[in-house]
C-alpha cells in the first residue's frame, strides 16, 4: 500500500562524469576514438572470418562470435555516453534504462562464458592437438554457442523480468549509464533478492569461467614448457600473456563493481569503463589483428576485389 500512496518514477537523471569543460573534451575525445576502433577493429574482424574459408576454424568462430558481442556491448553504451558527455539534462526513460541494463546484462554475461569457452578451445588444441577436431566439431561449437546464449539470458535476464524493479522516490543514478547496482540505489522495497542474485549470476557468469580461463591457461603454460625451442616457446608466451592481460583486466574490473557491491563511489564509475569501452576495442587487436593468419586472409581477399574492380 505504500507504494501505491507514491508517484512512480518514469525517467532518471544520469549525473555522468565532470562538467569541466576540458576534462568533457578529454573524456569525448578518447572514448569516441576507442568507439571507432571497437567497430573497425570488430568489424574487420567479422568480416575477414567470413568471408576467408581458411579461417573457418572453431577458434575464429570463437572469435566472430566475441567481436560480435563487443560490438553490440559497446553499442549498448558508448552512444548514450558520447551524447550526454555535453548535455545539461542526461535523461534517460525508464524503459530505456531497463532496456541498456538487460541488454547490458546479457551481453557481459555471455562475453564472460565465451572468453572461458575460448580459453578451453585453445587449450584442446594445444595439449590433445591430435583430438581437437573430435572434441572441437562444428555440431559442438554450435551446441556450445547456443548454451552460451541461452544461459546468459536465463541467468542474468530472467530474474529482473520475473521481479521487475520498482523506482518510486529518487530518480537520480550517480552513473553515466543504466547498471542494476545503480539501479538499486534508487529503487523501492525489500532489495534482498536481487543482491542475493547478483552474487549467484556472479558466480556463474564471473568466478566459474575465470577459473576456467585460470585452469586452462597453466595447462597449457606448462605444456609450452615442454617446447624445445626458444622462438616458439617465447612466441606462445607473449601470445598467452596477452590474452591473460584483456582477459584479466574485463574480468577484475566487473568483479570489483558486482562481486564486491561496492557503493558507486566517484572512482566505480570510471573503473567501469574499463569493461564498457577500452576491452572492447582491445579484444579484437588483441586475439586477431596481431594474427598473421587474419591478416594474410583480410590482404588476400582485398588484393583479389581489387583485381576484380
Amino acid at each position: 500500500m505504500e507504494l501505491c500512496n507514491q508517484t512512480l518514477v518514469n525517467h532518471f537523471i544520469l549525473i555522468g562524469f565532470s562538467r569541466n569543460l576540458q576534462f568533457s573534451t578529454l573524456l569525448f575525445v578518447m572514448t569516441f576514438i576507442l568507439y571507432i576502433l571497437t567497430i573497425n577493429g570488430n568489424s574487420f574482424l567479422i568480416f575477414t572470418v567470413i568471408v576467408s574459408t581458411k579461417l573457418h576454424t572453431p577458434m575464429y568462430y570463437f572469435l566472430c562470435n566475441l567481436s560480435f558481442l563487443d560490438l553490440c556491448y559497446s553499442s549498448n553504451f558508448v552512444p548514450k555516453l558520447l551524447t550526454d558527455i555535453f548535455s545539461e539534462t542526461r535523461s534517460i526513460s525508464l524503459a530505456g534504462c531497463l532496456t541498456q541494463m538487460n541488454v547490458g546484462l546479457f551481453l557481459g554475461g555471455s562475453e564472460c562464458i565465451l572468453l572461458a569457452v575460448m580459453a578451453y578451445d585453445r587449450y584442446i588444441a594445444i595439449c590433445f592437438p591430435l583430438y581437437y577436431t573430435i572434441i572441437m566439431s562444428w555440431r559442438v561449437c554450435r551446441y556450445i554457442t547456443v548454451i552460451v546464449f541461452i544461459g546468459s539470458f536465463i541467468v542474468s535476464t530472467v530474474p529482473t523480468m520475473i521481479r521487475p524493479l520498482v523506482f518510486c522516490k529518487e530518480n537520480i543514478l550517480n552513473h553515466y549509464l543504466c547498471e542494476v547496482l545503480a539501479l538499486l540505489e534508487v529503487a523501492c522495497g525489500d532489495l534482498s533478492f536481487y543482491k542475493i542474485t547478483i552474487v549467484v549470476v556472479g558466480i556463474f557468469t564471473l568466478l566459474s569461467p575465470l577459473i576456467l580461463i585460470l585452469v586452462s591457461y597453466i595447462c597449457i603454460i606448462i605444456s609450452i614448457l615442454k617446447i624445445r625451442s626458444i622462438g616458439g616457446r617465447s612466441k606462445a608466451f607473449s601470445t598467452c600473456a596477452s590474452h591473460l592481460t584483456v582477459v584479466l583486466m574485463f574480468f577484475v574490473t566487473i568483479m570489483i563493481v558486482y562481486m564486491g557491491q561496492t557503493s558507486l563511489s566517484f572512482y566505480i564509475k570510471y573503473i567501469s569503463l574499463i569493461y564498457a569501452v577500452l576491452t572492447p576495442a582491445l579484444n579484437p587487436l588483441i586475439y586477431s589483428l596481431r594474427n598473421n593468419d587474419v591478416k594474410e586472409a583480410f590482404l588476400s581477399n582485398f588484393a583479389l576485389r581489387m583485381s576484380m574492380l
